[in-house]
């Protein structure tokens, strides 16, 4: 077993779901689907000020819905909003806390205004994710997570980069089960309305 073993085989967790299981799942995402409110009340990426959540945050043309506290039980969310939440939430967050990406928060980023666009975000925090794990080495990965990671700073960063593969796969992996939902009732429904 080399130095590296640990740190080797938590990228490769990720890095087999995302190239065997999540990433192709994405491909030809349309902006339709992107965009699809598939119950009332969704929270979604909008244009600036259309939506009715609590909380728009966002730097940019398009915000993200949200509300401090959640609400109970919280309300749907669309493609674009869980592809915002993995985009910044996710990896951002932790790329700036950890790895020297630019700060940022869900109030600060701007969101994607396209799937395609959207899409491109994923990959770069991705990559960015991947590599900065690798960067940690085998001793890294005991390091405190430390202040960027308040109340569990005193957690290993190996505990985070578990929690961030397995926060990775769940919502990616909820994108593609809406996908699945879409082809079959969401294209039916719109085609229905026209």
């Amino acid at each position: 077993m080399n130095e590296q073993t640990w740190n080797v085989l938590l990228r490769d967790q990720l890095a087999w779901l995302w190239n065997a299981q999540l990433r192709g799942r994405l491909e030809g995402l349309t902006d339709d689907e992107y965009f699809w409110e598939p119950v009332p009340g969704c929270w979604s990426v909008r244009p600036r000020g259309t939506g009715t959540a609590p909380v728009q945050a966002g730097s940019g043309a398009m915000t993200i819905d949200f509300a401090m506290p959640e609400p109970d039980p919280p309300p749907f969310t669309t493609i674009a909003w869980r592809l915002g939440h993995v985009i910044v939430g996710v990896l951002a967050v932790r790329n700036a806390g950890h790895f020297g990406r630019a700060p940022t928060d869900y109030r600060s980023f701007e969101y994607a205004a396209t799937a395609a666009e959207a899409l491109e975000q994923l990959d770069a925090e991705y990559a960015t994710w991947q590599a900065g794990v690798e960067s940690l080495g085998e001793d890294g990965l005991a390091r405190a997570c430390g202040e960027a990671e308040a109340p569990y700073g005193e957690r290993p960063l190996a505990e985070l980069v578990l929690h961030i593969n397995r926060e990775v796969v769940h919502h990616l992996a909820e994108v593609c089960l809406l996908r699945d939902l879409y082809l079959r009732t969401g294209q039916r429904a719109r085609r229905e309305v026209r």
